[in-house]
C-alpha cells in the first residue's frame, strides 16, 4: 500500500478526542441546517468551532445562489443570538454567490478564502475537519484555491443519494456536479452521507418536537415552530413527519455510536445524475446505516440543554 493511501486511511478513521471542525452550511434553506448548527455549538465537549460558512442555494427561497447565501448568513447569525452565542459572530463568513462554471476554476468567497488559509494550519496527522451540508461550492473552490488542503482536511458531507439508489438528483449535490466532482475526485478524505436511501430515514415529527423540546429556551421553541410549520405546510396528511438529515453529519463527528459506515471506492458524479463507479478509485467512508433513536436523543437533550446531553 502506498504511504498516501495509508495516510488517507488514517484521516478516514473516526475521530477521537477533541477536534477542530467548520460548518459549510446552506441554513435559510430548510429546517435542517439550524438543528445541525445548534447541535454542532452544543457539542463543545467534543467538537471545536473554527468558522461558520454560508453556503448557496437556489429554490424557492431565494431568488438565487446569491441571494440564498445571503440569507444563510443572516440566518446563521439569528441562530447565534437565540443561542447567545454573539462571540462566534466574527467566525462567520459570506460565502459564494454563484456554483462552480467547471472543475477547474474557483468561485472566489470570503468562506472558500478562509478555508483554504484556515486549512493550511493542519497536517495529515491532525486535519481539520468540514462538516458541509450543503452545495459543496466553498469547500471545492477552497481546494481548487490551495491544492495542498485536500491532504490536510477530513470532509464530511451530507450530499448525494445511496449508491443503490436509481438516480442521483438530490438537491446538495445536484446544484453544483462540478463541486461534487472536485470534492469526490481530488483525493481528500471524504465521508459521504447520503440522503435517500440511509439518511432519509432519519425523521421527526410534531408531537415528538413538541415533548421534547417545546419550552425548554427560545432557540428550541424557535427550531420547533419552524419544523410544524413547514413539516405540515409539506404534507397531504395530518400524520406528518420531516426529516432533519443535516443532523447526521454533526453526529458522525461526535463519534458516538450514532451510525454504521464502510470504506468504498470514490463514486463519480455524473452531469446526468447518476453515479458511475470505478473499483480502483481512492477510498472514501461511505455512511449505510444511522441510529435514529440514539441520534435524536442526544439531539434533544443538548438543545434542551439537559447536562446529560453534553457540555
Amino acid at each position: 500500500m502506498k504511504e498516501t493511501d495509508t495516510m488517507l486511511l488514517e484521516r478516514l478513521k473516526r475521530p477521537e478526542g477533541k477536534i477542530d471542525v467548520v460548518l459549510d452550511t446552506d441554513t435559510y434553506n430548510e429546517i435542517d441546517d439550524q438543528f445541525a448548527l445548534a447541535y454542532l455549538l452544543r457539542s463543545g465537549e467534543k467538537l471545536n468551532v473554527k468558522a461558520i460558512y454560508a453556503a448557496p442555494f437556489y429554490n424557492e427561497k431565494s431568488d438565487g445562489p446569491a441571494d440564498g447565501m445571503e440569507k444563510s448568513f443572516q440566518e446563521i447569525h439569528r441562530i447565534l443570538g437565540l443561542m447567545d452565542r454573539q462571540d462566534m459572530a466574527e467566525h462567520v463568513y459570506r460565502g459564494s454567490k454563484a456554483y462552480l462554471k467547471n472543475e477547474t476554476e474557483p468561485v472566489e468567497s470570503d468562506a472558500a478564502r478562509h478555508l483554504a488559509r484556515l486549512a493550511m494550519q493542519y497536517t495529515p496527522e491532525k486535519p481539520l475537519y468540514v462538516a458541509a451540508i450543503g452545495a459543496i461550492t466553498n469547500v471545492a473552490s477552497a481546494i481548487l484555491l490551495q491544492p495542498e488542503i485536500r491532504d490536510r482536511i477530513v470532509l464530511v458531507w451530507l450530499g448525494g443519494n445511496a449508491h443503490n439508489w436509481p438516480d442521483n438528483q438530490e438537491f446538495n449535490l445536484m446544484q453544483d456536479v462540478a463541486a461534487a466532482r472536485v470534492v469526490f475526485g481530488c483525493g481528500a478524505a471524504l465521508v459521504q452521507l447520503p440522503c435517500m436511501g440511509v439518511v432519509s430515514a432519519f425523521t421527526t415529527c410534531g408531537r415528538e418536537l413538541e415533548q421534547f423540546l417545546r419550552g425548554k429556551n427560545a432557540l428550541c421553541d424557535y427550531l420547533v415552530d419552524l419544523a410544524e410549520r413547514e413539516g405540515g405546510a409539506g404534507s397531504r396528511y395530518r400524520c406528518w413527519t420531516r426529516a432533519v438529515w443535516d443532523v447526521t453529519a454533526v453526529g458522525w463527528l461526535l463519534n458516538g455510536g450514532f451510525m454504521r459506515d464502510v470504506l468504498v471506492p470514490a463514486p463519480i458524479p455524473q452531469y446526468d445524475h447518476h453515479y458511475s463507479f470505478n473499483p480502483e478509485n481512492h477510498l472514501i467512508r461511505y455512511v449505510y446505516h444511522i441510529e435514529r433513536d440514539m441520534l435524536f436523543d442526544d439531539l434533544f437533550r443538548k438543545l434542551a440543554g439537559d447536562s446529560q446531553g453534553g457540555e
